[in-house]
């Protein structure tokens, strides 16, 4: 079997766990002011993929 290749563009997005994937949230870039301290602050931690996209993004990172 030949290897297989990463998606480059899903190792840059997420990073295996022991627990599932993680990912940064979206939403973060630009137009804050209008967004309120209390969901900027929720936005900067790592959230974990849903469970029904987990084995997508396996695929895409094989040896991540």
């Amino acid at each position: 079997m030949p290897k297989l290749k990463t998606n480059r563009g899903a190792a840059k997005r997420f990073k295996r766990t022991a627990s599932g994937i993680k990912c940064n949230a979206s939403h973060r870039r630009h137009i804050l002011t209008k967004k309120s301290t209390k969901r900027k602050r929720q936005l900067r931690s790592p959230q974990r993929i849903h469970k029904s996209d987990v084995r997508m993004a396996l695929r895409m990172i094989p040896y991540c």
